[in-house]
């Protein structure tokens, strides 16, 4: 008896030996495991929404020479009653409007300040679009019509077979892909426990294999599409996509503040929702689609792009929602009126016929029910309509 005894403590000490080891090897990927399952938790989803590269791996995006461009200020506006209560019960951390090229409203909350380097979300979809855009008017990648394989031959026999970089811009590419986040088990939360282990994202689209529906046929809304948008860049230019934002987009724009993407254990920018810049920035990106792409005088990105990606060309079901190449159009829309969205309430709102931009962010862990993405819009509609 004495002897088994010996043995199981002998078992219970390699084991917790073994245990303190891996701890100490894996410290950082545990760290960042445990920051995915917590971070959406009521507690520290707001610290956690503008301090991202404290959990992830991170990669600046250079603003160029370090000018910042003027935003500015003009009359305050009084804000129609319904945006207090909107603010609360949406979780709002920070709502910038802007009219005439001009800031009339800006307030932050739940203890943020206009320095916070908040997370896009699939907000970042909508400046990887405006990259792509540019590339595609320079001539770096001439026709949309091809299929992704073509730049990206490891996708060849995935899932992604025959889909089109245009499938891919409009979320049609046909693959089957579980977007639930708050399913534990969903692919989009599979996707996040891999970048928080250091994992490959590259690696996580080319082993997606069931193709649902044939390209073009289905508008469903794939994150992945907006990864393979991004490799399909880095293999068309050679290039890493924060060098090619920061030169074409971030430091033209003159940004307040270098942004960052967090990164997987390879260093690829997380291109489909790992952007982080403060309020400000994100209605500057805003206020230059606003402007027809042009930014001081300079052409950023070409009008012609603007008005393709923002038009509703997606095959989404009638009476649905709108969607672009990779951004999104409100039920109802007016010309010129569209948005970029993110999960958790991040929004950049455009309205060109009223000159209006708003940039809002949120820690909204009720996003996802019923009424809420209407709701949203509403707001911004009413804003816009008290402006006049």
């Amino acid at each position: 008896m004495k002897r088994i005894l010996k043995m199981i403590l002998k078992i219970i000490l390699v084991l917790a030996v073994i245990t303190v080891v891996l701890g100490i090897w894996k410290r950082e990927e545990l760290v960042r495991l445990n920051a995915v399952l917590t971070l959406f938790s009521e507690d520290r989803i707001v610290q956690n929404f503008s301090h991202m590269d404290a959990a992830f791996l991170a990669r600046d995006v250079a603003r160029g020479d370090g000018s910042v461009s003027d935003l500015p200020v003009g009359a305050d506006m009084v804000l129609p009653p319904s945006v207090a209560p909107w603010i609360e019960e949406r979780s709002v951390t920070a709502l910038l409007v802007m009219k005439g090229g001009e800031i009339r409203s800006e307030a932050y909350f739940l203890g943020t300040s206009s320095d916070d380097m908040r997370v896009s979300w699939s907000v970042a979809k909508s400046f990887l679009s405006a990259l792509i855009g540019i590339l595609h008017h320079d001539g770096t990648i001439p026709d949309l019509d091809v299929p992704v394989t073509q730049y990206v031959p490891t996708l060849a026999g995935t899932a992604y077979e025959g889909a089109t970089i245009r499938n891919v811009l409009n979320m049609a590419s046909g693959v089957q892909f579980d977007e639930d986040y708050l399913a534990f088990f969903s692919d989009i939360n599979k996707m996040g426990r891999e970048i928080a282990l250091g994992g490959s994202l590259d690696d996580f689209a080319a082993g997606l294999e069931v193709q649902e529906h044939s390209p073009g046929e289905i508008w469903q809304y794939v994150s992945i599409d907006t990864h393979v948008i991004g490799m399909v860049i880095r293999g068309a230019s050679g290039r890493e996509i924060p060098d090619l934002l920061s030169e074409k987009i971030i430091a033209p724009l003159g940004f307040q503040s270098t942004p960052y993407y967090l990164t997987d254990g390879d260093g690829t920018s997380f291109v489909l929702g790992g952007l982080n810049m403060p309020t400000r920035d994100y209605a500057r990106f805003g206020l230059m689609f606003a402007n027809g792409g042009s930014w001081k005088g300079e052409q950023i990105v070409p009008a012609e792009w603007i008005a393709a990606s923002t038009a509703p060309s997606a095959p989404t079901a009638p009476g649905e929602i709108g969607y672009g190449f990779q951004w999104w159009v409100p039920v109802g829309a007016q010309p010129g009126e569209y948005m970029a969205r993110g999960v958790y309430g991040q929004y950049i709102y455009i309205n060109t016929a009223k000159d209006v931009v708003i940039a809002t962010n949120a820690a909204d862990r009720k996003f996802r029910q019923d009424g809420v993405a209407e709701q949203n819009v509403a707001i911004f509609r009413e804003i816009t309509a008290s402006l006049d």
